[in-house]
Protein backbone atom coordinates (compact mmCIF):
# COMPACT_ATOMS: atom_id res chain seq x y z
CA UNK A 1 0.00 0.00 0.00
CA UNK A 2 1.52 3.31 -1.21
CA UNK A 3 1.95 6.06 1.64
CA UNK A 4 3.96 8.45 0.12
CA UNK A 5 1.85 10.89 -1.07
CA UNK A 6 2.27 12.05 -4.97
CA UNK A 7 4.52 9.22 -5.01
CA UNK A 8 3.89 5.80 -6.67
CA UNK A 9 0.09 6.33 -8.36
CA UNK A 10 0.43 9.50 -9.31
CA UNK A 11 2.91 12.51 -10.23
CA UNK A 12 0.17 15.18 -8.82
CA UNK A 13 -1.02 15.39 -5.47
CA UNK A 14 -4.14 14.26 -4.46
CA UNK A 15 -5.26 17.46 -2.30
CA UNK A 16 -9.16 16.05 -1.37
CA UNK A 17 -7.47 12.95 0.32
CA UNK A 18 -5.63 15.05 2.96
CA UNK A 19 -7.88 14.81 5.75
CA UNK A 20 -9.69 18.19 6.54
CA UNK A 21 -9.11 19.41 10.13
CA UNK A 22 -11.63 22.02 11.44
CA UNK A 23 -8.88 25.03 11.97
CA UNK A 24 -7.38 24.18 8.37
CA UNK A 25 -8.53 26.34 5.26
CA UNK A 26 -10.03 24.34 2.31
CA UNK A 27 -7.26 23.15 -0.10
CA UNK A 28 -7.80 24.79 -3.73
CA UNK A 29 -7.88 21.73 -6.52
CA UNK A 30 -7.86 20.84 -10.11
CA UNK A 31 -11.87 21.67 -10.03
CA UNK A 32 -11.80 25.27 -10.11
CA UNK A 33 -11.46 26.15 -6.46
CA UNK A 34 -9.23 29.52 -5.23
CA UNK A 35 -5.45 28.67 -4.01
CA UNK A 36 -5.83 28.14 -0.29
CA UNK A 37 -9.35 29.29 0.22
CA UNK A 38 -8.95 33.20 -1.40
CA UNK A 39 -11.74 34.16 -3.37
CA UNK A 40 -11.50 34.17 -7.59
CA UNK A 41 -12.28 38.75 -7.50
CA UNK A 42 -9.53 38.47 -5.29
CA UNK A 43 -6.60 41.09 -5.77
CA UNK A 44 -3.75 42.28 -3.69
CA UNK A 45 -3.16 45.43 -1.80
CA UNK A 46 -2.04 48.26 -3.48
CA UNK A 47 1.28 49.20 -2.37
CA UNK A 48 1.44 52.90 -1.24
CA UNK A 49 5.16 53.28 -1.83
CA UNK A 50 4.91 52.33 -5.24
CA UNK A 51 1.92 54.43 -6.27
CA UNK A 52 4.13 57.38 -4.86
CA UNK A 53 6.91 56.55 -6.69
CA UNK A 54 3.91 55.93 -10.06
CA UNK A 55 3.07 59.77 -9.67
CA UNK A 56 6.59 61.02 -9.23
CA UNK A 57 7.61 59.56 -12.37
CA UNK A 58 4.55 60.82 -14.51
CA UNK A 59 5.30 64.40 -12.95
CA UNK A 60 9.04 64.04 -13.66
CA UNK A 61 8.38 62.91 -17.34
CA UNK A 62 5.41 65.89 -17.80
CA UNK A 63 8.15 68.28 -16.46
CA UNK A 64 10.34 67.08 -19.19
CA UNK A 65 8.02 67.21 -22.09
CA UNK A 66 7.60 70.93 -20.74
CA UNK A 67 10.87 72.09 -20.65
CA UNK A 68 11.67 70.24 -24.23
CA UNK A 69 9.13 71.88 -25.70
CA UNK A 70 9.72 74.98 -24.46
CA UNK A 71 13.53 74.57 -25.71
CA UNK A 72 12.28 73.47 -29.27
CA UNK A 73 10.19 76.70 -29.19
CA UNK A 74 13.20 78.76 -27.92
CA UNK A 75 15.47 77.48 -30.83
CA UNK A 76 12.56 77.75 -33.54
CA UNK A 77 12.48 81.40 -32.14
CA UNK A 78 16.18 82.12 -32.07
CA UNK A 79 16.79 80.65 -35.83
CA UNK A 80 13.82 82.71 -37.21
CA UNK A 81 15.70 85.88 -35.67
CA UNK A 82 19.09 84.61 -37.26
CA UNK A 83 17.86 84.30 -40.46
CA UNK A 84 16.07 87.76 -40.46
CA UNK A 85 17.49 90.95 -41.59
CA UNK A 86 19.22 92.60 -38.70
CA UNK A 87 17.88 95.85 -36.67
CA UNK A 88 20.04 98.79 -36.13
CA UNK A 89 19.54 101.29 -33.90
CA UNK A 90 19.19 105.17 -35.45
CA UNK A 91 22.79 105.74 -33.99
CA UNK A 92 23.88 102.54 -35.37
CA UNK A 93 22.80 103.15 -38.71
CA UNK A 94 24.19 106.89 -38.94
CA UNK A 95 27.29 105.42 -37.50
CA UNK A 96 27.52 102.90 -40.20
CA UNK A 97 26.48 105.57 -43.12
CA UNK A 98 29.32 108.10 -42.01
CA UNK A 99 31.71 104.98 -42.38
CA UNK A 100 30.41 104.43 -46.00
CA UNK A 101 30.93 108.21 -46.66
CA UNK A 102 33.92 108.56 -45.03
CA UNK A 103 36.29 106.09 -46.60
CA UNK A 104 35.45 107.48 -50.17
CA UNK A 105 37.76 110.13 -49.72
CA UNK A 106 40.81 107.80 -49.12
CA UNK A 107 39.84 104.57 -51.12
CA UNK A 108 38.85 106.83 -54.67
CA UNK A 109 41.33 107.77 -56.97
CA UNK A 110 41.89 111.75 -57.87
CA UNK A 111 40.27 111.51 -61.02
CA UNK A 112 36.99 109.74 -59.47
CA UNK A 113 36.40 112.68 -57.01
CA UNK A 114 37.53 115.31 -59.52
CA UNK A 115 36.71 114.25 -62.95
CA UNK A 116 38.26 115.71 -65.57
CA UNK A 117 35.25 117.97 -66.92
CA UNK A 118 32.48 119.61 -64.86
CA UNK A 119 29.02 120.93 -66.24
CA UNK A 120 27.11 123.53 -64.03
CA UNK A 121 23.69 125.28 -65.10
CA UNK A 122 24.65 129.32 -66.38
CA UNK A 123 23.56 131.78 -63.70
CA UNK A 124 20.16 133.07 -63.90
CA UNK A 125 20.80 136.16 -65.58
CA UNK A 126 21.11 134.28 -68.72
CA UNK A 127 17.13 133.55 -68.51
CA UNK A 128 16.70 133.66 -72.01
CA UNK A 129 18.04 129.92 -72.34
CA UNK A 130 17.15 127.76 -69.22
CA UNK A 131 18.28 124.71 -70.81
CA UNK A 132 22.22 126.34 -71.47
CA UNK A 133 24.88 124.75 -69.84
CA UNK A 134 28.88 126.26 -68.83
CA UNK A 135 31.12 123.59 -68.31
CA UNK A 136 35.05 123.47 -66.48
CA UNK A 137 38.11 121.38 -66.59
CA UNK A 138 40.21 120.38 -64.53
CA UNK A 139 44.07 121.52 -64.69
CA UNK A 140 45.49 120.36 -61.33
CA UNK A 141 45.28 118.31 -58.58
CA UNK A 142 47.09 119.16 -55.45
CA UNK A 143 48.71 116.71 -52.92
CA UNK A 144 46.80 116.05 -49.81
CA UNK A 145 47.39 118.40 -47.04
CA UNK A 146 46.00 118.98 -43.48
CA UNK A 147 43.07 121.08 -43.49
CA UNK A 148 44.71 124.13 -40.99
CA UNK A 149 47.72 124.72 -43.61
CA UNK A 150 44.97 125.22 -46.80
CA UNK A 151 42.46 127.00 -45.39
CA UNK A 152 42.39 130.82 -43.74
CA UNK A 153 42.33 130.90 -39.70
CA UNK A 154 38.72 131.38 -39.47
CA UNK A 155 38.30 128.27 -41.59
CA UNK A 156 40.73 126.36 -40.12
CA UNK A 157 39.29 126.66 -36.62
CA UNK A 158 35.77 125.68 -37.84
CA UNK A 159 37.24 122.21 -39.25
CA UNK A 160 39.73 121.57 -37.00
CA UNK A 161 37.49 122.09 -34.02
CA UNK A 162 34.91 119.29 -35.63
CA UNK A 163 37.75 116.80 -36.22
CA UNK A 164 38.66 117.89 -40.10
CA UNK A 165 41.07 114.73 -41.17
CA UNK A 166 42.25 116.06 -44.66
CA UNK A 167 42.29 118.56 -47.53
CA UNK A 168 42.47 117.46 -50.96
CA UNK A 169 42.03 120.11 -53.64
CA UNK A 170 42.05 120.85 -57.53
CA UNK A 171 41.74 123.76 -59.84
CA UNK A 172 39.87 124.14 -62.66
CA UNK A 173 39.23 126.89 -65.84
CA UNK A 174 35.93 127.44 -67.41
CA UNK A 175 35.30 126.82 -71.11
CA UNK A 176 36.23 130.96 -71.87
CA UNK A 177 39.60 129.98 -69.69
CA UNK A 178 38.45 133.63 -68.25
CA UNK A 179 37.34 131.74 -64.46
CA UNK A 180 39.61 129.73 -62.55
CA UNK A 181 38.48 128.11 -59.28
CA UNK A 182 40.07 125.80 -56.75
CA UNK A 183 37.92 123.42 -54.66
CA UNK A 184 39.29 122.00 -52.00
CA UNK A 185 37.08 118.89 -50.38
CA UNK A 186 37.26 118.60 -46.33
CA UNK A 187 37.27 115.13 -44.61
CA UNK A 188 35.16 114.94 -41.30
CA UNK A 189 34.41 112.16 -38.99
CA UNK A 190 30.32 112.63 -39.19
CA UNK A 191 27.52 114.37 -41.50
CA UNK A 192 26.98 116.05 -38.25
CA UNK A 193 30.28 117.60 -37.59
CA UNK A 194 30.23 118.19 -41.19
CA UNK A 195 27.23 120.33 -41.38
CA UNK A 196 28.38 122.26 -38.12
CA UNK A 197 31.68 122.78 -39.31
CA UNK A 198 30.33 124.64 -43.04
CA UNK A 199 27.38 126.54 -40.72
CA UNK A 200 30.49 128.02 -38.47
CA UNK A 201 32.41 128.91 -41.75
CA UNK A 202 29.47 130.77 -43.04
CA UNK A 203 28.24 132.51 -39.82
CA UNK A 204 31.99 133.61 -38.81
CA UNK A 205 32.66 135.11 -42.37
CA UNK A 206 35.40 132.45 -43.13
CA UNK A 207 33.69 131.69 -46.14
CA UNK A 208 35.07 135.25 -48.20
CA UNK A 209 38.86 133.52 -48.03
CA UNK A 210 38.06 129.77 -46.97
CA UNK A 211 40.44 127.45 -48.68
CA UNK A 212 44.00 128.47 -50.49
CA UNK A 213 44.18 128.49 -54.10
CA UNK A 214 46.20 125.59 -56.30
CA UNK A 215 48.19 127.44 -58.68
CA UNK A 216 48.85 125.19 -62.29
CA UNK A 217 51.96 126.03 -64.22
CA UNK A 218 51.26 126.48 -67.62
CA UNK A 219 47.89 126.44 -67.87
CA UNK A 220 45.12 129.66 -67.44
CA UNK A 221 45.75 129.13 -64.08
CA UNK A 222 48.96 129.74 -63.39
CA UNK A 223 49.10 132.97 -61.96
CA UNK A 224 46.27 132.10 -59.50
CA UNK A 225 47.36 133.04 -55.91
CA UNK A 226 45.43 134.23 -52.43
CA UNK A 227 45.85 137.56 -53.09
CA UNK A 228 43.58 137.35 -56.63
CA UNK A 229 40.99 135.48 -55.38
CA UNK A 230 37.25 137.59 -55.84
CA UNK A 231 35.03 135.45 -53.98
CA UNK A 232 34.63 132.50 -51.92
CA UNK A 233 31.59 129.72 -50.69
CA UNK A 234 30.88 126.72 -48.93
CA UNK A 235 28.60 123.90 -49.47
CA UNK A 236 28.44 120.58 -47.61
CA UNK A 237 27.04 116.94 -47.73
CA UNK A 238 27.80 113.59 -46.19
CA UNK A 239 30.76 113.71 -43.92
CA UNK A 240 32.58 116.59 -46.56
CA UNK A 241 32.88 120.18 -46.36
CA UNK A 242 33.69 121.94 -50.01
CA UNK A 243 34.97 125.02 -50.09
CA UNK A 244 35.86 126.87 -53.12
CA UNK A 245 36.97 130.06 -54.48
CA UNK A 246 37.25 131.61 -57.88
CA UNK A 247 39.34 134.61 -59.64
CA UNK A 248 40.38 135.53 -62.96
CA UNK A 249 42.69 133.50 -65.16
CA UNK A 250 44.26 137.28 -66.09
CA UNK A 251 46.02 139.55 -64.05
CA UNK A 252 43.32 141.70 -63.09
CA UNK A 253 43.74 143.26 -59.54
CA UNK A 254 41.44 141.68 -56.74
CA UNK A 255 37.95 144.26 -57.07
CA UNK A 256 34.46 143.38 -56.03
CA UNK A 257 32.86 141.66 -58.42
CA UNK A 258 29.31 142.60 -56.92
CA UNK A 259 29.72 145.69 -58.54
CA UNK A 260 28.95 143.64 -61.54
CA UNK A 261 25.80 141.38 -60.86
CA UNK A 262 26.37 139.08 -63.52
CA UNK A 263 30.04 138.39 -63.24
CA UNK A 264 29.18 137.96 -59.46
CA UNK A 265 26.53 135.25 -60.42
CA UNK A 266 28.51 133.75 -63.41
CA UNK A 267 31.62 133.22 -60.70
CA UNK A 268 29.51 131.93 -57.84
CA UNK A 269 27.88 129.27 -60.33
CA UNK A 270 31.03 128.06 -61.56
CA UNK A 271 32.11 127.87 -58.04
CA UNK A 272 29.34 126.11 -56.71
CA UNK A 273 28.99 124.19 -59.87
CA UNK A 274 32.50 122.49 -59.42
CA UNK A 275 31.88 121.83 -55.91
CA UNK A 276 28.66 120.60 -56.39
CA UNK A 277 30.08 117.88 -58.94
CA UNK A 278 32.82 116.78 -56.38
CA UNK A 279 30.27 116.30 -53.64
CA UNK A 280 28.20 114.62 -55.81
CA UNK A 281 30.77 111.61 -55.93
CA UNK A 282 32.04 111.88 -51.98
CA UNK A 283 28.75 112.13 -50.95
CA UNK A 284 26.62 110.09 -52.99
CA UNK A 285 23.58 108.16 -51.42
CA UNK A 286 24.55 105.31 -48.91
CA UNK A 287 22.04 102.52 -49.25
CA UNK A 288 20.44 101.85 -46.36
CA UNK A 289 22.26 99.40 -43.51
CA UNK A 290 21.74 96.14 -44.61
CA UNK A 291 22.74 93.11 -42.34
CA UNK A 292 21.08 89.09 -43.09
CA UNK A 293 22.07 87.79 -39.37
CA UNK A 294 24.39 85.79 -40.17
CA UNK A 295 27.39 84.97 -37.81
CA UNK A 296 29.81 87.70 -37.85
CA UNK A 297 27.33 90.60 -39.39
Amino acid sequence: MATDYGGTYGGKPWHDAQPQYPSQPPHGGPHGGPPYGRPPEWTPPPDPGLLVRRRRIRIIAIIVLVLGGLGLVGFAIGASLQAMPRKFTAAQQRQITDWEFGKRWRDLAAGAIFPASVSYPAPMALDDDPSLTLSARRVGVAKQASCASVTDPAAAAALDHEGCAAVLRATYVDATDSYVVTVGAAALPGAAKAATAAQAIKSTGGVRSAVHTVPVKGTPAAGFTDKRRQLSGVVSAGTYVVLYTVGYTDTRPHEPVTRDDYTDKEMKSAGAGVANDVLSVLAAPVPPPHCPGTPGC
